[in-house]
């Protein structure tokens, strides 16, 4: 009697794709993470305590203390606006913080989508991300407005008055303006998927008995 012959099934090759990668996975938003809390948290912490010195030791409001000369002064400044003393009337309180909102929840989603180890644009998103949170904290606790004490200028010509977190938010967005305009996409990296391709089994041909 002949053995059945049973013929392994061909092993077929599988399909790669490459897909781009347009997010960070847990791990990566960890890693992220090292950077990106750290930052925020210390930029809301100097804001909260250089605002509270100058509400302490700068009176009366609006009187100016020269630093270096009439270049750099300290003056108290309630901005019921927005930075660098931008406003939009007597609804600009409730007006801004919508805005914040707003811009943290679009911040956010750039943060959730920034590549692992991306230190420049998470240093950049903290930056903004913290500087925002600090002026919000001003208008939630008081309708005077965000506190502003760093006066610069010459004579009669002066920028607006502006604090720690106008700055965080200035240079936190010029940096991630010059990082997103010098993202490349074809540099972003590729996650592999596999799309397996059916097995065909071979038809098992019947025995037959040797006489």
């Amino acid at each position: 009697m002949q053995d059945d012959v049973t013929t392994p099934p061909a092993e077929r090759p599988t399909d790669t794709a490459y897909v781009p990668f347009t997010g960070s996975s847990s791990s990566d938003a960890s890693t992220n993470g090292v950077v990106f809390w750290p930052v925020v948290l210390a930029v809301v912490l100097a804001d909260v305590v250089t605002k509270a010195m100058a509400v302490y030791a700068l009176h009366p409001p609006g009187v100016p203390y020269a630093v270096a000369g009439d270049a750099v002064r300290l003056t108290l400044v309630y901005n019921p606006g927005a930075a660098f003393g931008l406003h939009l009337g007597p609804y600009s309180r409730w007006i801004f913080l919508a805005l914040t909102a707003g811009v943290l929840s679009i911040l956010w989603r750039l943060y959730k989508q920034t590549r692992d180890r991306d230190n420049l644009r998470t240093f950049a998103l903290a930056l903004v991300c913290g500087g925002a949170v600090g002026n919000a904290l001003d208008r939630l606790r008081s309708a005077e407005g965000v506190v502003d004490f760093l006066d610069l200028g010459t004579g009669a010509v002066r920028w607006p008055t502006f604090n720690l977190a106008d700055v965080a938010v200035s240079v936190g967005a010029f940096l991630l303006a010059w990082v997103l305009w010098g993202d490349d996409p074809a540099a972003e990296p590729a996650m592999v998927t596999e799309r397996p391709q059916p097995t065909v089994q071979p038809a098992v041909q019947p025995s037959s008995d040797l006489p």
